[in-house]
């Protein structure tokens, strides 16, 4: 024999509301702490000064084979899209010379920023490269450990605008 066991009207009232309004309400996304790191000319870029825009922080090294792969596509993505912002962290303790000649050489048309003077608070890495994409509004949306390429970028960033909260970004 089965036994049903039913809610008072009042109690499943007020559960199937608290069902509809915790539906209803979308995930906070993470706001990326602000910074300001100085690039290897010695300009300070802010992540706050880039709110309205999409930015792509790339963590990276000289040293990392995957990250000097990943460059040439990160140079190409800068150069279709000028609305949106590349940041690359260099990610070691470098001479500043060797940085800028290494950047010519790669052809590096973005920001390269130093951490000369050790990761910044907010990095907490789970390998190279690793690339951070924050929203206009500043909301961190995706990580991704490993080489990206322009079709990557392009992708995400444009199902993200179309259907946002819905991408993802794919594997190469």
């Amino acid at each position: 024999m089965t036994r049903h066991f039913r809610l008072p009207a009042l109690t499943r009232l007020a559960l199937l509301f608290s069902l509809l309004l915790g539906a209803a309400a979308a995930p906070a996304l993470e706001q990326h702490p602000d910074f300001a790191m100085a690039d290897l000319d010695g300009k300070v870029h802010q992540l706050a000064d880039y709110r309205g825009r999409w930015v792509i922080l790339n963590y990276w090294a000289t040293w990392c084979p995957p990250c000097v792969e990943e460059i040439p596509e990160l140079v190409a993505y800068q150069a279709a899209h000028p609305e949106q912002v590349v940041l690359g962290i260099n990610f070691e303790v470098i001479e500043a010379e060797r940085a800028r000649a290494f950047a010519a050489e790669a052809g590096i048309n973005y920001p390269v920023l130093p951490t000369n003077d050790g990761p910044p608070d907010f990095a907490q890495l789970r390998g190279l490269p690793t690339t951070v994409i924050i929203t206009p509004a500043g909301e961190l949306i995706a990580e991704h450990v490993g080489p990206l390429t322009r079709q990557m970028l392009e992708d995400f960033i444009g199902a993200e605008q179309a259907n946002p909260g819905n991408a993802e970004l794919g594997e190469r």
